[in-house]
């Protein structure tokens, strides 16, 4: 049965068909209302990562303005949002401006002349993000099952006879061509570890990731360095790959040295959210 109010199945099955995707979008979910409204508590809409409305319904336009431009900043942070649609008068008796975030409430000008007032919640629903590990070392086999327990979408890149050693790739290539989905965020580690060193960096040098890594001593890394800007690659891109890959948490094996790169990860991914430290 569909829900006329919400669009219930509409919802499910727009939002069933992005995450099909890989695409991201917002759920937007009305979740109180006082006087006249369009649309009631309950009421929700899936906005893609466009800016557009695809599905649902949340109301005219005295809201709709409000609640896309939370969308996409919801997309571009990750973070969800609560904003409040009120009739101007209303938000000067709590002394608010539009554009105004209070107490984790941003507020918003109502011009409909019902004079209603709408809260809705806002929720970015991004893919998972991808994590590239380069190499089949014992860090590589480590690092891949460690990733897929934290909701990553793993992709192994290993010659085909070392296949074999990873269980929890959902990605197989063969050689060191890397790919990823736009909107998702990517994460690329080199792990070969004396195998194909400077063929697997210069592949995550050239790669569009977030964050990209290196396991090995720094010494090692500064010899690659004098070798790729040899060959005409960028020094300050060069710079970027986190060299050695992980957090100085003082590890020794392979799934302690794991266990670095994923928190080092972690920071760089969660960078910015529930007031973390603003890591470069």
């Amino acid at each position: 049965m569909v829900d006329v109010a919400t669009g219930a199945t509409d919802i499910l099955e727009t939002a069933a068909r992005l995450k099909a995707e890989g695409r991201p979008f917002a759920l937007a979910t009305v979740v109180r209302t006082v006087a006249a409204t369009a649309a009631k508590a309950g009421a929700k809409a899936v906005i893609d990562e466009t800016g557009r409305i695809t599905g649902g319904w949340i109301g005219g336009g005295c809201a709709r303005g409000a609640v896309l431009k939370a969308a996409r900043e919801a997309l571009a942070d990750g973070a969800p949002r609560l904003i409040s649609v009120q009739p101007e008068d209303l938000l000067a008796a709590h002394g608010v401006k539009p554009g105004e975030t209070r107490e984790g409430v941003a507020y918003a000008r109502s011009m409909c002349p019902s004079r209603g007032t709408m809260d809705i919640f806002i929720e970015p629903v991004l893919p998972r993000p991808l994590l590239s590990v380069m190499g089949s070392s014992p860090v590589a086999v480590a690092l891949a099952e460690l990733a897929s327990r934290f909701g990553y979408e793993v992709a192994v890149c290993a010659p085909a006879e070392d296949q074999a050693a990873f269980t929890a790739a959902e990605r197989r290539i063969e050689t060191y061509a890397l790919s990823s989905r736009p909107g998702t965020r990517h994460f690329v580690v080199v792990a070969t570890q004396g195998r194909g060193d400077e063929a697997a960096l210069k592949a995550a040098l050239s790669a569009d990731a977030d964050y990209r890594a290196f396991v090995g001593s720094r010494a090692k890394m500064a010899t690659l360095r004098e070798r790729l800007v040899a060959q005409g690659i960028a020094a300050a891109l060069i710079d970027t790959v986190h060299a050695p890959a992980g957090l100085d948490i003082g590890a020794i094996t392979p799934q302690e040295i794991a266990l670095s790169i994923l928190a080092e990860i972690t920071l760089n991914r969660r960078r910015g959210q529930r007031g973390g430290p603003a890591q470069t």
